[in-house]
């Protein structure tokens, strides 16, 4: 049984406080769009282990007990006694890009699971076993545009529709980790917040939908900052880093020809149209 995570990116992403238990309170708005990896199971009865996993693709570091596909097996598998299975896993998502693609992994791998073993599982209980893999796991639940606060763990749903919006994905050869990106973050309330701006026309965005990292990575990274700058060069109406980076999205209106544009070494680019 095969399935398709697909990523996020990050509407606006503002850093509002530091909580007492060192992690920080946000406001944003998570949105799917159509860069997927390949996720498939099957069972194997004859198995001397309870999972194998198959990786292909970009290649992704650390052993496989550590892969968020694994943990997602291994967190169901504590209730449900579920038989070995064979895992494969093709990663066209970038690691370390702000994408979500590890969490997406998890979260269809428990929606997979659910699917092809009939748990009978909720949504509601889904992205209760998401959430315990990671405080964005649980949105690919239901994989419909969110504002999400607290961690990044509380949601809401919104009236929100970038249908027929062109959109490109670029990534540099730049590798940004979530500890980095907030050693320079300073707390505060948003002049313009999340929730409101989102409501706005996508033309009025631009000054007002801030992602808060890009103030502490762009110093670091100036090759991200000189790919959003690129991205309204070439006509996009929106354009911004997605999370803590390093991928930077440029939104473009419908009927607009992609540029073609040579990123660098080992950049990634996607080019999609937005469905939802």
């Amino acid at each position: 049984m095969i399935t398709f995570p697909n990523i996020k990116i990050n509407l606006g992403l503002s850093i509002t406080e530091k909580r007492p238990d060192g992690y920080h309170n946000l406001e944003t708005v998570f949105y799917p769009v159509a860069l997927e990896d390949a996720l498939e199971i099957r069972t194997n009865p004859e198995a001397q282990q309870k999972f194998t996993l198959h990786q292909h693709g970009m290649e992704i570091a650390g052993n496989p007990e550590n892969n968020l596909v694994v943990k997602a097996y291994l967190l169901l598998d504590k209730e449900f006694h579920l038989p070995p299975v064979e895992i494969h896993l093709y990663k066209h998502i970038p690691s370390g890009a702000g994408l979500g693609g590890g969490s997406s992994d998890a979260a269809f791998m428990l929606k997979l699971l659910n699917e092809h073993y009939n748990l009978q599982l909720s949504d509601n209980q889904l992205e209760d076993y998401a959430a315990t893999l990671g405080a964005d796991c649980a949105f690919f639940i239901k994989n419909t545009p969110t504002y999400a606060e607290g961690i990044g763990n509380i949601f809401s749903p919104i009236e929100l529709s970038l249908k027929g919006y062109r959109i490109m994905i670029v990534k540099p050869d730049v590798f940004v980790s979530t500890r980095e990106a907030f050693a320079n973050i300073r707390p505060h309330r948003p002049e313009y917040p999340v929730r409101e701006v989102i409501r706005r026309p996508v033309a009025e965005w631009k000054d007002t939908l801030i992602n808060d990292f890009e103030a502490s990575v762009f110093p670091q990274y100036p090759v991200i900052g000189e790919i959003k700058e690129e991205l309204y060069h070439q006509g996009a109406i929106y354009a911004s880093m997605s999370g803590s980076g390093s991928s930077v999205f440029g939104l473009f209106a419908a009927d607009t020809t992609l540029p073609e544009i040579d990123w660098g070494t080992n950049a990634f680019c996607f080019k999609g149209t937005l469905s939802e």
